[in-house]
């Protein structure tokens, strides 16, 4: 009976463990977010397809930042890229079977697709192409969510050519994402005027989701806090993010930085590892929410990210918290603010970024490498209050990473007012006796 107890209780993590939000990505806080691959067929050539390719973020806090999206797949024949525009390959590939001057676009097997730079030829472009495959989140800027680039390329050697074929194993090519197989969805349609629509022949889609597990097997981020009406200063909690003499943990002293440490270039395709300040919790980013005020009717908060890594400068940043009294945000300063109803008429999260060319940049450290703002939140009758740590946060995400919080034992707590008359009680006594004596 034991045993089969104990098998029981094994069988049951086990399947908690393959619905777990870590194994598929899923969010709660954005469930509905993917980046989605469409591939469109627009012409049958006879020997050779015009394709477009089209990358939406769907995700309403994610974005995709330098060095941008490096699309990958694999072909299930012996196709090949001809032609392309809006995007490159990064390797032409062993392209000596084909003889003469009319070679190939690429002939990789798994071609990694990279974006063309801003101010591209216009002979090279099409529409939403060339940002250097940087995608804004759907929350920030709805007008940059998409690229897309259109290629040539031949039908595969396979016993039916004409069924339509498609690639598998596809990628991004950033940390953090897994995509899908390609599956068929109704046919799309484009304009090249506005006023007249056309049909493309078949349309595929790849789905993308984000885990921040498999991005990093540690966290990015972490919280401190602290309040007017407490001494203490609450850290981040030691080694949230890694710990100091441990295998790969190196870090820089701000006194004693390298002057070989460099930004990547803009033409970077690759990610840098970050190089983060000594400190106790070894995190490239540290979020501090300070209960700064309490009014009448009105409570304000201070809120500092700053930016410990030394080689990164973290461009369309973006912060989502989650309070109950959200619902009741007045006024924010120096940030730009939009709250989030996920659920329904909830109100209880709100996503926070930089105002462009003023505080859209985190800079790296040493560099005035952090940005504030003071938010306005009015005090809901019957919920509001100081006590048991309810002023402070529940969730912090910083660019959809959430972030390590301090233990909700070591919060500020409000002064305890019983020891504080004890105190008063034992001061009027001495103070009685003294009197006496003199």
């Amino acid at each position: 009976m034991a045993q089969l107890s104990t098998f029981m209780f094994f069988s049951f993590v086990f399947v908690l463990v393959l619905v777990s939000p870590l194994s598929y990505g899923y969010d709660p806080l954005d469930p509905k977010g993917n980046i989605t691959v469409t591939w469109d067929f627009i012409a049958d050539n006879g020997d050779t397809y015009d394709v477009r390719v089209s990358i939406y973020n769907w995700q309403l806090y994610r974005h995709v930042e330098k060095p941008g999206w490096r699309l990958s797949w694999g072909w299930i024949g012996d196709e090949v890229i001809w032609s392309m525009s809006g995007a490159e390959a990064k390797e032409q590939g062993n392209c000596s079977r084909f003889k003469g001057q009319n070679k190939p676009h690429c002939c990789e097997k798994q071609p990694t697709i990279i974006d063309l730079m801003p101010g591209t030829p216009y002979n090279k472009q099409v529409p939403n192409c060339c940002k250097q495959g940087i995608l804004s989140s759907l929350t920030q800027d709805p007008s940059h969510i998409t690229s897309m680039f259109q290629m040539n390329y031949n039908k595969p050697s396979v016993p039916n050519p004409d069924n339509v074929t498609m690639p598998t194993n596809f990628s991004l090519g950033i940390h953090g994402y897994s995509c899908s197989e390609p599956i068929q969805v109704p046919s799309s349609r484009f304009t090249t005027d506005g006023r007249r629509w056309i049909e493309v022949l078949e349309t595929w889609n790849v789905t993308c989701i984000y885990s921040q597990f498999l991005s990093s097997p540690a966290p990015k981020c972490c919280v401190s806090l602290s309040a007017f009406y407490s001494e203490t200063i609450v850290p981040c909690p030691k080694c949230s993010c890694n710990c100091q003499g441990l295998p790969g943990s190196s870090c820089v002293n701000s006194d004693k930085a390298p002057s070989l440490l460099q930004l990547p270039k803009d033409d970077s395709t690759r990610e840098i590892e970050p190089v983060v300040r000594c400190s106790e919790h070894m995190c490239p980013i540290r979020i501090h929410w300070h209960v700064k005020q309490s009014y009448t009717k009105y409570w304000r908060v201070k809120l500092t990210i700053t930016n410990n890594n030394f080689v990164k400068n973290y461009s369309q940043w973006n912060l989502v918290l989650l309070h109950p009294n959200l619902q009741s945000l007045t006024q924010v300063f120096s940030f730009n603010y939009q709250p989030l109803r996920i659920f329904g008429d909830i109100n209880d999260t709100a996503m926070f970024w930089g105002i462009k060319s003023y505080n859209d940049m985190l800079l790296t450290h040493g560099k005035n490498g952090n940005v504030q703002t003071e938010i306005l939140l009015g005090k809901d009758a019957g919920i509001f209050t100081f006590n048991g740590g309810w002023g402070f946060p529940r969730t912090v995400l910083f660019n959809g990473d959430e972030c390590v919080m301090p233990s909700p034992d070591n919060y500020p707590t409000l002064p305890n007012t019983a020891s504080f008359l004890s105190s008063s009680s034992s001061l009027l006594f001495l103070s009685f006796v003294l009197s006496i004596l003199l």
